[in-house]
């Protein structure tokens, strides 16, 4: 199975403060998913989708490949992602570049690893899927059976429907979120269904200790403190 590397990175992203050209723990923001996408055995070849020429500047010194800038009208702030990828997936296969599954990698997880990406392409081709999502794991306090929803009346319902909670924490069913650092997907399920999910959606859980998103300054001080810390901790081993 082809697999396309996609890393979407608009200019003046506000998912992603101080934004896609920063820099984070003293280097740019987009060096970590270059070297995540470079360690992943799974992917044939990774491109940067970007309109924004100092990105595109940025991700090339960092070793990701950045083929043409997508239109103006894809890098708005409504611009769903399908239509990125479905962009970049037609733009290649104009030029005689044909994949089986494309693998989009957010610039704002630099704690992402390369075995993650390569478990869920793995998980995807196994199971013959339309999709794989990395997911992490809800604390049982946001667990769905515990969590009510308010009506325009002022009526609470659980989220589930059903009519009361689970009364135990033990019997609560494990719940995951959608963690947003892999998101694998075929090729005709992007183009064909305008979709990133299709019908057949798998989840490969992750580490939660690494899974968060940089969508707010206290995110980007807590993902350079883990990334420092970690970078002290293999000087001392080496």
């Amino acid at each position: 199975m082809r697999v396309l590397g996609l890393v979407p990175a608009r200019g003046g992203s506000r998912g992603t403060a101080p934004g896609n050209a920063g820099r984070l723990a003293g280097r740019p923001l987009l060096a970590y998913t270059a070297d995540c996408a470079a360690r992943a055995r799974s992917l044939d070849r990774v491109v940067l989708s970007t309109e924004d020429r100092e990105i595109a500047a940025i991700a090339q010194a960092c070793g990701l490949d950045v083929p043409f800038l997508r239109p103006a009208e894809l890098a708005a702030d409504g611009a769903p992602l399908v239509a990125v990828v479905d962009h970049a997936l037609r733009w290649m296969e104009e030029r005689g570049e044909r994949w089986d599954a494309v693998c989009v990698l957010s610039p704002g997880h630099p704690l992402r690893r390369s075995e993650d990406v390569d478990a869920c392409v793995a998980l995807l081709e196994r199971e013959e899927a339309d999709a794989v999502l990395a997911v992490a794991p809800v604390p049982d306090a946001y667990n769905p059976h515990w969590v009510y929803t308010r009506c325009d009346q002022g009526c609470i319902h659980l989220a589930t429907g059903e009519r009361a909670p689970i009364p135990r924490r033990e019997s609560l069913p494990p719940a995951y979120r959608r963690e947003g650092s892999v998101c694998v997907t075929r090729r005709d399920v992007v183009l064909h269904q305008k979709s990133l999910y299709g019908r057949s959606l798998l989840g490969h859980v992750v580490d939660a200790a690494g899974a968060f998103a940089l969508e707010t300054p206290e995110d980007w001080c807590r993902a350079e403190t883990l990334l420092e810390g970690a970078r002290v901790a293999a000087g001392r081993v080496g």
